[in-house]
């Protein structure tokens, strides 16, 4: 199943005044204050991802359970995993990093299986440039 992306529609009526209004706290928040205008943002960055990846400690409990459920074999090809640098890969990236949606492969062969995703920020960040969103 593909990701749910936000519309032109929504990007513009939804995200942007989100976003602007998350700026604009930022800068109230930080008074001037460049160094923690930087912290702030970087704080937030980092706590946006856990909602939706979950914090380091609980995916590498899941990648060792997946470990264990595998019996230390790739997902894709059935090789031996490495003691580090395997990659925890969602089935549905929505239904996030669960033991039920994930399995333990490869970093190779994961990207054999994706050979074309970049970054989702390449893609929305481009996207948005061309909405002028951050003007």
């Amino acid at each position: 199943m593909a990701n749910r992306n936000l519309t032109p529609i929504e990007l513009r009526n939804l995200f942007a005044p989100l976003f602007n209004d998350v700026r604009e706290k930022l800068d109230s928040a930080s008074g001037g204050d460049e160094q923690l205008l930087w912290a702030l943002r970087r704080k937030l960055a980092k706590e946006l991802s856990y909602l939706e990846r979950g914090k380091p400690m609980e995916r590498k409990a899941l990648k060792l359970a997946k470990r264990v459920e595998q019996h230390g074999l790739c997902a894709i090809c059935g090789q031996p995993l490495p003691e580090s640098g395997a990659v925890l890969d969602r089935k549905e990236a929505m239904a996030g990093y669960t033991l039920e949606n994930t399995r333990l492969v490869h970093h190779e062969c994961d990207r054999q299986v994706k050979p074309n995703e970049g970054s989702p920020n390449d893609h929305g960040l481009a996207l948005l440039s061309r909405l002028a969103i951050f003007s």
